[in-house]
């Protein structure tokens, strides 16, 4: 049997304001079991007892904010979608698709806008 490993081990973005963001992605991902902790001058966020995949948080510094971008965090089911929307509205975020079921994907979807105008997408494949 082979072992499976993750597609992707960890995504960095470059935040405007780390405090901001930081604050914005605690409370959004916290419905999805994911959990953040400060490291190397930024935050890297993962799912409790899971080290990876990842994402990081870090400062602009020299480097260019990362905006535009779209990331989906994977949920548990259509409940942790609802309760991360809303988390992220009241965390500062900006809705781009309310909760809903996107049939030609078979998943459940909410969509909104981080502090930097990122794509933040929570996903609950619905099964076939």
């Amino acid at each position: 049997m082979t072992e499976r490993w993750p597609f992707i081990h960890h995504v960095t973005f470059i935040a405007a304001d780390l405090e901001a963001s930081t604050r914005f992605y605690t409370a959004a991902l916290k419905p999805l079991g994911v959990v953040g902790e400060a490291a190397d001058g930024g935050t890297e966020f993962w799912e409790e007892e899971v080290d990876t995949p990842s994402f990081g948080l870090y400062p602009v510094g020299d480097a260019t904010v990362t905006r535009g971008a779209h990331i989906a965090f994977t949920a548990r089911d259509r409940a942790a979608v609802d309760a991360f929307h809303e988390a992220a509205l009241a965390a500062g975020g900006k809705s781009r698709h309310e909760p809903r079921l996107w049939p030609e994907y078979r998943a459940y979807c909410a969509f909104v806008d981080d502090p930097d105008g990122n794509n933040v997408e929570a996903v609950y494949k619905e099964q076939a």
